[in-house]
């Protein structure tokens, strides 16, 4: 058993699944509900070649009551060894047609209301990007933010592989991401709270703790700095960073659910898989 749910229907989260990895392949095909009515959230990065992000993805939404998935960079990589070589949107597009065929849940579609232990949250999928405002100490434009970080040498793979066609940057297509996700959340009703699930983290906060603070350029944008307040945020669910923990800020808990890579994983104490609870026991409206 890989989860950590309790009792009838829990609203769970894993990201970062990695499956190109035999061992996070093995992992994937361990991975059980608690119960017929858990859900689950695939916060990307399931892998960056096409036939595996469908194997897991069809894997998981097989088992569970609801698989709600967003794109992470890996998936939205155009990888020399996939044969599917759309890029940009182009490829997002695609992605998105493979989890509607399997029943998964995307950012493209009307966000689905949990209304099981710790509900009723509006769960809604995001696929914002970045925008490189997450730039290193000393550094006030992405240009100087670049230059150094490719001065240590840690240089995100998306500069090679993460294509914005048919926009003229990433960061380009992240302001138009933001802009359409803004306006889908500000017109949702009033009142209810939401699980906001994103690839990268909505404020900076989580990157603090980051070996090499330069990658923090590729985690997110200040533009969702207020967004797990704004939009009645509980519990905000991210990846990427590779660094599973529980932060609490301006009362909102964000929660990185990321299995990493063997080498990472194989150190911590926790079994690896273990899927995350995302609502606490307390939590709903009574």
């Amino acid at each position: 058993m890989t989860s950590t749910a309790e009792g009838a229907g829990q609203l769970l989260a894993i990201s970062d699944l990695h499956v190109g990895y035999p061992e996070n392949r093995a992992l994937v095909e361990a991975m059980r509900p608690g119960s017929d009515g858990d859900w689950l959230l695939v916060a990307g990065d399931v892998s960056e070649i096409a036939a595996d992000i469908r194997w897991a993805l069809k894997t998981l939404a097989s088992r569970f009551a609801k698989v709600i998935w967003v794109p992470g960079n890996h998936e939205l990589w155009t990888h020399p060894k996939d044969p599917v070589t759309l890029r940009g949107a182009a490829r997002y597009e695609y992605l998105v047609e493979m989890c509607r065929d399997l029943g998964v849940t995307t950012p493209e579609d009307p966000y689905p209301v949990w209304d099981g232990p710790g509900g009723p949250v509006a769960v809604a999928p995001l696929f914002l990007l970045y925008d490189y405002s997450f730039l290193p100490a000393g550094c006030a434009t992405k240009d100087e933010g670049l230059a150094y970080a490719h001065g240590t040498g840690i240089v995100c793979n998306d500069e090679h592989l993460l294509h914005p066609d048919p926009y003229p940057s990433r960061e380009a297509w992240c302001r138009a991401r933001v802009a359409e996700t803004e306006r889908r959340l500000t017109a949702f009703p009033d009142g209810l709270p939401t699980v906001l699930v994103n690839h990268y983290p909505l404020d900076r906060h989580p990157c603090d703790v980051l070996w090499h603070p330069e990658f923090a350029m590729w985690c997110g944008t200040r533009l969702t700095a207020d967004w797990h307040r704004r939009f009645r945020g509980r519990t905000m669910v991210y990846g990427h960073l590779h660094i599973p923990r529980t932060t609490w800020h301006e009362g909102v808990r964000f929660e990185e659910v990321s299995v990493g890579y063997p080498r990472e994983w194989r150190k911590r104490h926790q079994p690896p898989g273990t899927l995350r609870r995302v609502l606490s026991p307390g939590d709903g409206a009574g």
